[in-house]
């Protein structure tokens, strides 16, 4: 069997376990698991639009709209009007919804403790390559675009001398590396199209014939 087989065999064990610990946790707050995950993305990504919730967690505006509807009836979130948009309304967590998100956005201490058996140079191999196959699983459309470093306007990869610290964030004004790559990040504002292109042929040394703009991610609600 390929490499590619045993690669996304050794992913899906990890997804597997991700899956049974998100459903054990939402268990034990009476959630079902589109009702956690919710919470937990109004917590960290502040109020949504339905529609907008729908495309971040990859999910039916049905199914986002009947789990949101659970969530008012149990007093964990309120809808309120858009002041943008007097014809829409927003999600806004109420405090018994933002104390069981933050129950719940933590990750499973035997994951932590799986990424800390790798040493500090594996680890910065590992986030670049899931940098690299997240964005492969964006520009196909089979996941909403991700708030990353690499579709990030304030990213300069591989601008500085110092191998450990190659890259640069404008938005804090600091180097970095490949180890402190963000995959989800509150600061992202999505470069253009030719901004993106050109910072990850940088980042990857790949040439043009080799590169798909990602598509632009936005962090407005539709």
């Amino acid at each position: 069997m390929s490499a590619q087989f045993h690669i996304a065999t050794g992913l899906s064990k990890i997804g597997m376990f991700l899956r049974s610990e998100g459903w054990r946790q939402a268990d034990a707050a009476s959630l079902t698991p589109t009702q956690a995950q919710i919470l937990v993305q109004l917590a960290q990504r502040g109020t949504a639009r339905i529609t907008a919730l729908a495309e971040e967690l990859a999910i039916t505006q049905p199914t986002a709209s009947d789990a949101a509807t659970a969530l008012i009836r149990k007093g964990h979130v309120e809808r309120r009007a858009d002041p943008a948009d007097a014809r829409a309304s927003l999600l806004h967590l109420k405090p018994s919804g933002r104390r069981a998100a933050k129950a719940m956005a933590a990750w499973p201490d035997a994951l932590l403790a799986a990424a800390d058996t790798l040493a500090p140079d594996e680890q910065a191999v590992l986030l670049k390559t899931l940098t690299k196959m997240i964005r492969s699983l964006q520009v196909q459309g089979a996941i909403p675009v991700q708030r990353m470093c690499a579709t990030c306007r304030y990213f300069r990869p591989d601008i500085h001398q110092d191998p450990a610290t190659p890259h640069h964030c404008d938005f804090v004004n600091a180097a970095f590396g490949d180890a402190q790559l963000r995959l989800d990040c509150g600061e992202h504002e999505a470069a253009s199209e030719s901004e993106a292109t050109a910072a990850w042929r940088r980042f990857t040394g790949s040439d043009a014939s080799q590169t798909d703009a990602p598509p632009a991610a936005t962090d407005e609600a539709p």
